[in-house]
């Protein structure tokens, strides 16, 4: 299928920027809501740095795995390591989908932010909560590493890996 003005190279390389903008959008949001939290645990004792510094950590995940999906998506249709060849309009459009679902994906940072940041605090209080906080963390990403797998199987299903 041809589109007048719009190319598969060119859908699949705004899926792969996508990928990796949104999803480093909801990293950062989530790091710092984390990290002001963070910040007040500090400011009462600077010695709960090492759990601070984890559940600060957490929510750059997402941020990962928009980048992964974005550097496969670019390997995939030549960008990096190959040769860029013709890329059909449908292939871009798959990748673009898959940018997409990883990037939004990344949004779910932003909620694991929240929840790391009041998981700081309870175990600031009570050190023998800090391993509940982390489950309770690593919860907001379950959808997040759907998202990615989604987004793999989408270009495992295309040819593009």
């Amino acid at each position: 299928m041809v589109v007048e003005g719009i190319s598969g190279l060119g859908l699949a390389a705004i899926g792969a920027g996508l990928a990796m903008g949104i999803s480093a959008i909801g990293s950062g949001l989530g790091v710092g809501i984390a990290g002001e939290a963070g910040a007040g645990v500090l400011a009462e004792d600077p010695n709960k740095f090492g759990q601070v510094l984890i559940y600060q950590a957490l929510p750059q995940t997402q941020g990962i795995y928009g980048f992964l999906t974005g550097v496969l998506i670019m390997i995939g249709i030549g960008l990096l390591g190959g040769t860029i060849g013709e890329v059909p309009i449908e292939v871009g459009m798959v990748a673009l989908g898959a940018g997409l679902c990883s990037g939004l994906g990344g949004i779910t940072a932003i909620g694991q932010g929240i929840t790391a940041g009041a998981a700081a605090g309870m175990a600031a209080k009570k050190p023998e909560t800090f391993g509940s906080g982390m489950v309770l963390t690593v919860m907001s990403e379950t959808f997040a590493v759907f998202s990615l797998l989604v987004a793999i199987l989408l270009l495992v299903g295309i040819g593009l890996m």
